[in-house]
């Protein structure tokens, strides 16, 4: 619009002058220089009009108009540009790192990438907030599993804890239990050595008292003996003493018997728990047996000829070695009967029966038939050569457990007792 105002003002010019000067064109050039309208001064005469004054009016309303849309219009584009700018500046705050850093460079424009039209530029914004909307929705979702995951991995944690404080409850539970068992077995075994303890001091003073009796001019017990003249489940005597614990013994006695068969059960120590904790015995056609804690050895004995006969048993709990002895010579030894049993302290002794129950229930096929006297009893095993002196009546020995004394028997059912000499009798019967 301004060139074509210039080429109008010279045009004006070039008219005026030829006018004015009144020359004429001879094929002269002219320069032609662009004046405001207002300010020809150099035409002297201005009697020819160039144009109208309505249409340089419209002309000058045309171009002021153009002017000021080519303004608004350079405006409304920069103020889309800052926009757009102010956009990727946010944009570019948002952009991830590392791998999909890519992604986003070929999902989003920078400013240089803007397009200049503005339909192309809304589309583009278009585009990029609905993969903005897309990426945040991806977000929402990797946060919600991560929510997930994390509120069942406490909850997994919780179990795995609580089964372990189970575990370790239980294990508490087992050690309480495994202690108080402990507790009481030590508190058992505490009560029975105490019992063992008690049980030796009875025995020392026992010992002590027949010491003491010894030497204050002891008088032979042999003056009497037990009489078993039939074979009965009620006629038996009963040793008032009781033993104690031992881990060896010697019993020794005299006896005669013509009983067929067998003559039955010169003597059986019982306990509680076992009523054959000791027990001698020939019944039927067996042999002589020895019984301790229930365990059964065969005695190379011969006793029912109706003579009397010096009977020695000796044993230790050491590998569970016997010896059997009969008038004063060794018939037969063994071992491994009941070894490493101690003989419990606290039975009852019986003369003439065998014990199916602590102290009773006897069996008259069990029962002794004869004569019995100088039951004596030692915690110890008697050495062969005082068996011998004992069995020639020699020399007399009373036990330290058991001793031959009148007073020390009770008998029953019939059974009696009779004076006897000491060993005259039998040397005599023999």
């Amino acid at each position: 619009m301004r060139t074509h105002l210039v080429e109008l003002m010279c045009f004006c010019t070039f008219t005026s002058l030829m006018v004015v000067c009144g020359q004429e064109n001879k094929g002269n050039h002219f320069l032609c220089t662009a004046v405001p309208i207002g300010e020809v001064a150099s035409c002297p005469l201005q009697s020819a009009p160039v144009r109208s004054s309505a249409r340089e009016e419209e002309l000058k309303t045309t171009v002021i108009q153009l002017r000021e849309t080519v303004v608004q219009q350079k405006k409304t584009i920069v103020n889309q540009l800052n926009t757009i700018k102010e956009l990727t500046n946010k944009l570019s705050r948002c952009k991830p790192a590392g791998k999909n850093s890519t992604t986003w460079r070929k999902n989003n424009q920078t400013m240089d990438d803007v397009p200049n039209d503005p339909n192309e530029t809304i589309k583009a914004l278009t585009r990029t907030m609905q993969s903005l909307k897309e990426r945040l929705q991806n977000l929402e979702q990797q946060r919600m599993r991560a929510n997930l995951s994390g509120s069942a991995f406490p909850s997994a944690l919780r179990e795995l804890l609580q089964r372990r404080l189970w575990e370790l409850e239980r294990q508490l539970k087992q050690k309480d239990r495994e202690l108080a068992v402990e507790k009481a077995q030590l508190y058992n075994d505490t009560a029975a050595h105490r019992q063992r303890t008690e049980s030796v001091l009875h025995s020392l003073k026992n010992r002590i008292s027949d010491l003491e009796k010894g030497h204050a001019g002891f008088k032979s017990p042999e003056g009497f003996k037990l009489s078993f003249t039939l074979r009965r489940n009620y006629l038996f005597g009963r040793v008032k003493k009781s033993l104690p614990e031992m881990y060896a013994f010697t019993v020794c006695m005299w006896l005669r018997s013509s009983a067929s068969p067998g003559v039955g059960t010169p003597f059986s120590y019982g306990v509680p728990g076992q009523a054959n904790e000791i027990v001698l015995i020939e019944w039927g056609n067996n042999p002589m047996e020895l019984l301790i804690n229930n365990k059964v050895a065969q005695l190379p004995l011969y006793l029912g000829d109706g003579v009397w006969h010096h009977i020695c048993i000796t044993w230790t709990t050491r590998d569970g070695v016997w010896e059997a002895y009969q008038d004063g010579q060794r018939r037969g030894t063994g071992e491994y009967l009941a070894s490493w049993h101690p003989i419990k302290p606290g039975g009852v002794l019986i003369l003439g029966q065998e014990q199916d129950m602590v102290g009773g229930r006897f069996d008259a096929i069990q029962a002794f038939v004869g004569e019995l006297c100088h039951f004596n009893m030692w915690d110890r095993v008697l050495k062969h050569v005082d068996i011998s002196a004992m069995a020639n009546c020699s020399t007399y020995m009373p036990g330290n457990v058991v001793a031959w004394e009148n007073n020390n028997v009770d008998v029953f059912g019939g059974a009696s007792k009779l004076p006897h000499e000491f060993c005259g009798d039998m040397l005599y019967d023999n």
